[in-house]
């Protein structure tokens, strides 16, 4: 099967993580598409997502119109909030083929700033 360049820079920077995949942290990947943004906390060794949040969800939906930046604060600051809840502080940020930039790197310095490291 012959990957296309997108697909084998998602699989590079995913198999990296993998390769550092613990129980005492997780993998938070995030997904973001034109208008909508979001992300999902997974445990590669169980292979089972535990916590996701989208800016689809009703809740989110229902806050006024803003820019597409302020909603992906919106949805880091609600997975932070699950996150706290379930005890996990520590994760590896799987970005995918998303650059470090924008959107992503707002949810990632909200995520820092409500209890998270990476």
């Amino acid at each position: 099967m012959k990957l296309n360049t997108v697909q084998r820079k998602k699989f590079r920077i995913r198999n990296k993580l993998k390769k550092y995949a613990s129980n005492d942290r997780y993998r938070l990947s995030v997904s973001r598409s034109l208008k909508n943004f979001s992300a999902q906390i997974i445990d590669d060794v169980n292979n089972k997502t535990l916590l996701s949040a989208s800016s689809t969800e009703k809740d989110i939906k229902a806050v006024p119109k803003t820019n597409k930046i302020s909603i992906s604060k919106i949805v880091a600051e609600k997975l932070a909030k699950k996150a706290v809840d379930k005890n996990i502080k520590k994760i590896y940020f799987d970005r995918g083929k998303f650059k470090y930039h924008g959107r992503v790197k707002e949810f990632a310095e909200t995520l820092r700033k409500n209890g998270m490291e990476f």
